[in-house]
């Protein structure tokens, strides 16, 4: 069980930003707690390799977040993590989208099926990355417009998050649709198992809630 409902042990957090109520995991940032940098609260001892995940969250209008799977901490930034990120965000605008977290960036914006091409593992990432974006992409399809798949998203309520991660084959779906879907074929920077960790993201004041994981493995 990743979340009982009831306590956080077995999870490396800063209590500053996280806490439960009423069976529900809760990252918030006020206006006296302000973020110099992004947060984690991460599950400690578990593996994420090939899984389905889902999660049911709740986030303000202002708040940004995401579920990082195949991450992992550094040790130099306490709660911190670096790696593949399912994105989430108040105004819906990256929600559904695969971002990497101090790695890559967006490697699929929401709507778009993408291949990751293999890179040269002595080039720098910042070589590659413009607008906050991965370069080194190609759109092999299209999911749906952005602003159509945004439809299928509540405001200020909850949805269900879906991962389903096998091998280097990544798919996101929130409430049942397939938001963005990404083979990455990036040998020297791709990952095959690592922590599982969500977020509370540098901003405005925010609020993020989660509930009822479940998650298995798959072989």
């Amino acid at each position: 069980m990743i979340f009982d409902g009831k306590s956080l042990e077995g999870w490396e957090y800063d209590p500053v930003y996280w806490r439960i109520e009423k069976g529900i995991l809760i990252g918030e940032v006020t206006s006296s707690t302000p973020l110099k940098r992004n947060s984690f609260i991460i599950k400690k001892g578990l593996v994420t390799r090939d899984f389905d995940l889902k999660v049911e969250y709740r986030v303000s209008s202002y708040g940004n977040s995401g579920i990082n799977y195949r991450s992992e901490s550094i040790d130099s930034l306490p709660y911190a993590m670096r790696g593949y990120q399912a994105d989430i965000d108040g105004q819906n605008n990256y929600t559904g989208q695969n971002y990497e977290e101090r790695g890559r960036t967006t490697l699929a914006y929401r709507g778009q099926k993408v291949t990751v091409n293999s890179q040269d593992a002595s080039a720098l990432l910042k070589d590659n990355i413009k607008n906050n974006a991965w370069t080194k992409t190609v759109v092999t399809g299209s999911l749906g417009t952005a602003d159509s798949l945004k439809g299928a998203i509540r405001n200020e309520d909850w949805n269900e998050y879906h991962l389903i991660i096998k091998g280097n084959r990544l798919l996101h779906y929130i409430n049942g649709v397939l938001m963005s879907d990404v083979t990455d074929n990036d040998t020297a920077n791709r990952k095959f198992s690592r922590s599982l960790g969500v977020q509370v993201h540098v901003g405005p004041p925010m609020k993020i809630e989660y509930r009822n994981f479940r998650i298995k493995e798959l072989w």
